[in-house]
């Protein structure tokens, strides 16, 4: 992996060992780059507009290119990459609403979707803003004290990006318009977690005594009140090797099916709150998280909504398209969820 940047915001509860930084990277795309992003506006979902942002790749620097081809091949122990300085063009005020229109250039989209088609295929979940690959971010009234990425005065419990989902993202990518010094990003990696778990925790989470509830914005109304859903199988929270674990957990929205596997979801929840990172993000930083091996969350700010708020860009990659095939438009995937 890359060269840990000393710049990093990093903040770990005491007594669990600091953990390391997340490799940080500068960026340094230069003419070529921003000369390869399309003149005329394009929808960011039209495959034109997408097939460009991978052709780019080959434009960004090489540092860049190379931390994502390690990530790719290594997620290492933090699971993530911040990449920073990435562009992030001219911006307008934060929009009230994610979904409201917004009227700026696309260089922000078009670098979002250069990393995207460089760590695989970038794909939009229908009940999430009606599918689009690229969604802002930004804190709401409305949701101000769910559990959700548009909240502001909850902390953000830690999950795996759609746990409950058969086609979830192998890589969430967000790239930062407008940060907010009071919000931070908070991550933790499994490799970190496994060596602090106890034998009998660790053999616990490896069974498959674990159910997650389905996201109320994926069913359509409120999970039920023990967090089953009509979808829902017992799966494990850690499979893997040890050399390559891998993490599925979701801190709201995961129940053990037993006392045993209650037992170890209290640990592993307790054991995540004291050895996380924290991360600030600021404007043109960019942060992969490896979704099978680092879980993330948010902690509580106090947005102004006055079009200065913190504003962030997502997408979320997945390997390969062909295992939705069955369940996808284009690069929208469509699984529905009972209510």
């Amino acid at each position: 992996m890359p060269t840990t940047n000393s710049d990093v915001t990093v903040v770990a509860a005491s007594p669990s060992p600091s953990p390391l930084p997340v490799p940080a990277v500068e960026a340094a795309w230069g003419g070529n780059w921003h000369r390869s992003v399309p003149t005329q506006r394009q929808h960011p979902d039209d495959a034109a507009f997408v097939r460009a942002a991978g052709h780019a790749g080959r434009l960004i620097d090489a540092g860049s290119f190379e931390a994502l081809v390690d990530l790719a091949d290594d997620p290492g122990p933090t699971g993530a990459l911040l990449l920073r300085s990435v562009p992030i063009g001219v911006l307008p005020a934060t929009p009230a609403d994610p979904t409201d229109p917004v009227s700026k250039d696309q260089v922000s989209e078009f670098a979002l979707l250069t990393v995207a088609r460089r760590l695989g295929q970038p794909v939009g979940y229908l009940p999430e803003h009606g599918g689009s690959l690229v969604q802002n971010l930004v804190p709401t009234a409305a949701d101000r004290d769910r559990q959700t990425s548009t909240s502001s005065a909850v902390t953000l419990a830690f999950h795996t990006e759609t746990a409950f989902h058969p086609h979830r993202p192998r890589y969430l990518v967000l790239l930062c318009l407008r940060g907010d010094p009071t919000a931070a990003t908070t991550l933790c990696s499994v490799s970190e977690l496994l060596p602090l778990l106890r034998p009998t925790t660790l053999a616990a989470l490896r069974e498959p005594w674990y159910l997650t509830g389905v996201d109320a914005s994926f069913r359509g109304s409120e999970r039920t009140a023990n967090g089953e859903s009509d979808r829902d199988t017992p799966r494990p929270i850690l499979t893997g090797t040890d050399a390559r674990p891998s993490l599925l957990f979701d801190a709201d929205l995961m129940v053990g099916v037993n006392e045993e596997a209650n037992a170890a979801l209290v640990e592993l929840c307790e054991l995540v709150d004291t050895t996380h990172r924290s991360i600030v993000l600021e404007a043109g930083d960019l942060l992969i998280v490896d979704n099978t091996r680092c879980v993330h969350g948010r902690s509580p700010f106090t947005p102004r909504f006055d079009g200065t708020d913190r504003w962030l860009q997502r997408t979320f990659v997945v390997s390969d398209l062909v295992p939705s095939d069955e369940e996808r438009s284009g690069r929208v995937i469509t699984t529905s969820f009972s209510q």
